[in-house]
């Protein structure tokens, strides 16, 4: 019998390429330097690669505006060179998803050059187009990058395309059946190649109220979110009830979902036993930072740990109840630094804090995501002006404050808090001048901290936060725990404010896990048992209570 939820075991590395290895000295990493860096990857315990995009792109997005979803883009390498990574990923037990990226595609994609070129093209039909007759755009709705969702057709006044994102990502039209079938040729492609399955960007973007009215401006600059009425509206279940038969089901592929806005009523049908997925992201603490989450300009969020602690439970609670999977992740792509973002004291953005961060998430119910860098405690890279900035979203975040009063020097440092180049500069290898990552002067500028956080010293050191991943993984691997990790219920267990303690149960198996996310000690009753795993180096209890040290974790088997 096939194991349809074979991937509730896996442990995710998540590679953004162009920022992981380069092996040809142009300053961008690519697929040979994540095939160069596969041995280190099974040292932590990896058994799959969330590999960012490798597509043909001009990189407005950073490859998430897709020219030609069967093409690698020659910056990354070659089809023979992923076909390699797959082969040589495989050899290691190691499994490969892609980004899935089907909301939108490049402006420079084949079927948009043709759209534009000729209106009776049947390709114009696979993307949005609006005419209007009084010189206005079709409606107020805000792309969620800044601006009017809609772009004026060159040539053709009066006709509008529509965007949720970038100008240069033009949106698909999901209405049109002959539309859907290619893309599910193009997704079976893949599959057929031998990926694993994929990790699926703005999946609920797809299906937008066919109205298109306006709606009353909920900012400064008279434009409403595009969210209100193009993200999780009715007859989005259509279009991925469709995809997932006619793609993931014929492979029984994995897919994580990018699903942002899911209410907890609408979980059950996203990764219920049926759903959509197989897992979707939780991203319900990655935000608590902020007030708005497309509008991050506006500033930060006053939160404490016991808020923090609370909704991450809360969403474990839906979940559990959605009878679904979770993704569980501290950062990504898309994400500041964790250390940089939960750690609010800069003096404690120590290895401590980023081990104690690690074990919170690692051992939840739920599938671990890693996200490079992560593993060795990278942190936020403080830019000076805004011409140093290469994200699309950060620069108009950055426009944004400016249209609505903030001064320079205020715009610049919430983007040195939020900005998606955070967790963008390139890996820290070594201490050397470009850090391992290459030879010549990387794409974007490097963190300046890599003389003490690089692979090659925290290979050499037991306590380093590399090691202690390597450690979490060892221990989720472990034929002994391994069952009660994956599938054990989770049990909130009494604790101060600043601790998140829990429990994992199955049968008679208890793994119990204290996080003291302070700098302050705190003390917690401990059940008898054996000490599995420990991020500092001492541990101070008695026969009923544990004295948790500033940023401390560990975890015991409980008699």
């Amino acid at each position: 019998m096939t194991n349809t939820r074979w991937w509730k075991g896996e442990i995710v590395y998540q590679v953004y390429p162009r920022s992981f290895q380069d092996t040809n000295n142009d300053g961008i990493g690519d697929l040979q330097g994540v095939i160069q860096h596969l041995d280190y990857l099974k040292s932590l315990g990896i058994t799959m690669i969330w590999l960012s995009p490798v597509y043909q792109s001009p990189m407005v997005d950073m490859g998430y505006d897709i020219s030609d979803y069967q093409a690698i883009d020659p910056q990354f390498g070659t089809m023979a060179d992923f076909d390699q990574l797959l082969v040589e990923a495989k050899k290691r037990g190691i499994k490969l998803i892609m980004d899935l990226v089907v909301n939108h595609t490049s402006d420079q994609h084949t079927w948009f050059k043709q759209a534009l070129a000729d209106p009776s093209s049947p390709y114009r039909k696979y993307y949005i187009f609006k005419k209007t007759t009084d010189g206005k755009v079709p409606n107020n709705w805000r792309s969620i990058f800044g601006g009017s969702t809609w772009t004026e057709v060159p040539n053709e006044p009066g006709t509008y395309y529509f965007h949720t994102f970038a100008p240069q990502q033009p949106e698909l039209n999901w209405e049109n059946p002959k539309l859907r079938q290619a893309i599910y040729q193009m997704i079976n492609w893949w599959l057929d190649k031998g990926i694993a399955g994929y990790r699926i960007d703005a999946i609920t973007h797809l299906k937008k109220d066919l109205d298109w009215t306006s709606l009353p401006p909920d900012g400064d600059d008279g434009l409403v979110a595009v969210t209100k009425k193009g993200q999780n509206r009715p007859g989005l279940n259509k279009f991925l009830d469709e995809l997932k038969a006619a793609t993931f089901d014929k492979y029984n592929a994995v897919t994580v979902g990018e699903a942002y806005g899911v209410p907890a009523a609408d979980l059950p049908q996203f990764i219920g036993p049926d759903g959509y997925f197989s897992m979707i992201f939780d991203f319900s603490y990655l935000n608590i930072d902020i007030a708005n989450v497309d509008e991050w300009y506006r500033g930060k969020a006053d939160w404490s740990i016991k808020e923090l602690k609370d909704t991450i439970f809360s969403a474990q609670k839906s979940i559990k109840q959605a009878g679904g999977w979770t993704a569980n992740v501290l950062e990504n792509h898309d994400q500041p630094r964790v250390l940089s973002k939960l750690i609010r004291n800069k003096a404690e953005q120590t290895p401590q804090a980023a081990k104690a961060l690690a074990a919170m998430y690692y051992f939840l119910p739920g599938v671990p995501f890693i996200y490079q860098g992560q593993e060795i405690g990278m942190k936020n890279f403080q830019r000076t002006k805004i011409s140093e900035f290469n994200d699309v979203s950060s620069i108009n975040n950055y426009q944004m404050a400016l249209k609505a009063g903030f001064q320079p020097q205020q715009a610049l440092e919430l983007l040195n808090d939020r900005s998606r180049d955070n967790a963008r500069t390139p890996m820290q290898w070594n201490n050397t001048s470009f850090g391992g990552f290459s030879k010549t002067q990387p794409w974007l500028s490097m963190g300046n901290d890599r003389q003490k956080i690089n692979v090659a010293d925290e290979n050499l050191d037991p306590t380093s936060v590399l090691n202690f991943y390597r450690a979490m993984g060892k221990l989720r691997h472990n034929p002994h725990y391994r069952s009660t990790l994956i599938d054990g219920r989770l049990i909130e267990l009494p604790a101060p404010d600043d601790v998140i303690a829990y429990q994992r149960q199955l049968g008679e198996q208890i793994i119990s896990v204290f996080v003291n996310l302070s700098a302050e000690s705190q003390k917690v009753s401990l059940p008898t048992g054996s000490l599995l795993l420990n991020s500092q180096t001492n541990l101070v209890q008695d026969a009923t209570n544990l004295i948790l040290h500033p940023y401390q974790a560990v975890v015991f088997e409980t008699d």
